[in-house]
């Protein structure tokens, strides 16, 4: 069963009736447990709908759906798988006390996997969840991988029970079913021999397996769980050599790199990161794969489209590891508009000092780091630090720490997207759209 949350206007279901709160229980005599049924079960033109009106009444709607048309409903959000692991790594386990209860949900679900592009180690997918995947062919999926070897897997997960990631994967690779996998390396678990073995069971897997990503282990000051050695400068070069090595053997083979290190392993390593055509079509750019240069890209494709900008002042508002590689992107900037940039780096007050990454800077970080800041035009944040409701992950809502500023604040992705803007009315809509 699945439950309706908004119904179009003008859509098929508002002409038959139906309304937020509606159960939809059946399609073609089929029972509907979540979203991915009721999405698949209603691609066929000719549809036998058993519903449950918010009223109790059962009804039943005949429909032919013209070809491409969608029905018009949005669903409830789905009960959330959640993980059974207890990764020492986990994100989840590095969160503080006191953050609102949706961040401390450690999903793991296939489902999300699909959708929305989220990894899952498929730890809790039973044979039903199989069939499911195979059914619907939802490739491709995002797998947390971590290691191949079983034994090693267990201990990374801290689940004695996980089953056998090569028997999940060879099981759904023959079903047609392709995927990008992602490895949490930490140290002295699954770098090493057990990275390098995790690597050529993936490579086997062929066209199947699209990419993997090596990203370091990441800890805050609240990873109560964590007893590993910290990612540090000698472990990520040693990592990056590895993912180097697969990759190039990957780009001489099969014509594409497969195999990337994340950013922040170069970060780490202190090495300076590949061009663009190391990263393809940026298939892990999600995953802190390939985003600096995707950056360094949009700035430089950016550049002729903007407007001149004498003598203002903007400060730019970043995490300690961006800030090494920030002069040189707002030298770019400068030249083009006149603008005098001046970076502002800033320490993470809520996960520690050893989280440095932009996007995890908080509002309270944003108000310390602009706090008397007057002499300025303009400040540009990450826009990443906001999610779609608004909020920083201290709960802090973006509009009421802009308006404890004299200036003006916005949340940019890459300079471009606000400068071009600047001075039109347009740069007041992003703004206060924000």
């Amino acid at each position: 069963m699945v439950k309706v949350a908004r119904v179009i206007p003008e859509s098929i279901a508002a002409e038959l009736g139906i309304t937020p709160g509606t159960e939809l229980l059946t399609v073609n005599g089929r029972a509907l447990e979540d979203f991915l049924d009721w999405e698949f079960l209603t691609a066929d033109d000719s549809l036998e709908i058993e519903a449950k009106l918010p009223s109790g009444e059962l009804v039943i709607y005949d429909v032919e759906r013209p070809e491409n048309e969608s029905m018009g409903v949005e669903l409830e959000p789905p009960t959330v798988r959640r993980c059974a692991n207890r990764c020492e790594f986990c994100f989840v386990e590095g969160l503080p006390k006191g953050l609102r209860r949706p961040l401390y949900i450690r999903d793991d679900d296939y489902r999300l996997s699909f959708a929305y592009g989220n990894f899952a180690t498929l730890s809790n997918v039973k044979e039903r969840d199989i069939a499911r995947i195979l059914e619907y062919r939802l490739s491709p999926l995002y797998v947390s991988v971590h290691a191949t070897p079983w034994e090693a897997r267990k201990k990374l997960l801290n689940n004695p029970r996980v089953p056998n990631i090569l028997d999940q994967l060879t099981r759904l690779t023959e079903g047609g079913i392709q995927f990008h996998g992602q490895m949490v390396v930490v140290p002295g678990l699954n770098d090493g021999d057990v990275l390098e073995a995790s690597l050529a069971d993936l490579y086997n897997f062929g066209d199947s397996c699209l990419s993997v990503a090596l990203v370091p282990v990441g800890l805050t000051q609240f990873s109560h769980l964590y007893t590993g050695e910290s990612m540090n400068r000698e472990n990520a070069t040693r990592i990056l050599e590895v993912s180097e090595r697969w990759a190039k053997r990957a780009q001489r083979e099969r014509g594409q790199g497969w195999v990337f290190g994340s950013d922040e392993l170069y970060l780490l390593a202190g090495q300076e990161l590949p061009g663009p055509e190391h990263y393809g079509d940026y298939a892990q750019i999600e995953n802190g794969v390939g985003s600096i240069t995707s950056l360094r890209e949009r700035v430089a494709e950016g550049l002729s489209r903007l407007p001149r900008l004498d003598g203002k002042r903007i400060g730019v508002v970043t995490g300690t590891s961006m800030a090494p590689l920030m002069p040189p992107l707002l030298e770019q900037l400068a030249n083009a508009t006149g603008a005098h940039f001046e970076l502002i780096s800033t320490t993470n007050s809520l996960f520690g000092p050893t989280t440095t990454t932009a996007g995890l800077l908080v509002g309270a970080d944003i108000r310390r780091a602009l706090a008397g800041r007057d002499d300025l035009d303009l400040a540009l944040i990450p826009a990443e630090t906001i999610n779609e409701n608004g909020l920083f992950l201290d709960d802090e809502p973006f509009t009421i720490v802009r308006e404890s500023f004299s200036i003006p604040v916005y949340p940019s992705y890459d300079f471009i997207d606000v400068l071009e803007l600047e001075g039109s009315p347009a740069c007041s809509a992003v703004m206060g759209a924000a």
